[in-house]
């Protein structure tokens, strides 16, 4: 499981560091791409294929947007020695990431964020709208 939250900086090639403890969820290599609310998920290649046979049950006039929102900019991601992988360009735009990053844990998979974005979300969240979301999970 993915949990837990990482403050990072972005290097000048636009390469971020996921952390160890999700490097060994994750695997050798795996995928990220737009992911909702303005992050990046990072999905190891078990949860890519999950993804990948959820889309392709539907048919192509319900699944084409989501085809096309996660699988036209999406990477295959392999670190370096020094755990960093290289978010390219159109990535980067699509999440407004420049500098600070945070890297957070979300059950099944990860998120990158700019480090401002992910604040101002977390600020959004009130306790009503988190109550209303636990109804579904009859919590």
């Amino acid at each position: 499981m993915l949990m837990g939250e990482f403050q990072h900086n972005m290097d000048a090639k636009g390469r971020v560091t996921i952390p160890a403890r999700f490097r060994e969820d994750l695997g050798d290599r795996f995928y990220v791409t737009k992911g909702l609310d303005g992050c990046l998920f990072v999905l190891s290649p078990a949860q890519w294929e999950k993804l990948l046979e959820k889309m392709s049950s539907l048919p192509l006039s319900k699944a084409r947007s989501l085809q096309r929102f996660f699988f036209s900019g999406a990477a295959e991601a392999e670190p370096d020695k020094q755990g960093r992988i290289l978010i390219p360009a159109a990535l980067r735009e699509y999440a407004g990431l420049e500098k600070d990053v945070t890297v957070i844990g979300a059950a099944t998979r990860a998120e990158i964020w700019d480090t401002a974005k992910w604040t101002q979300y977390n600020e959004s969240q009130t306790q009503e709208s988190i109550l209303d979301a636990m109804d579904l999970l009859e919590f």
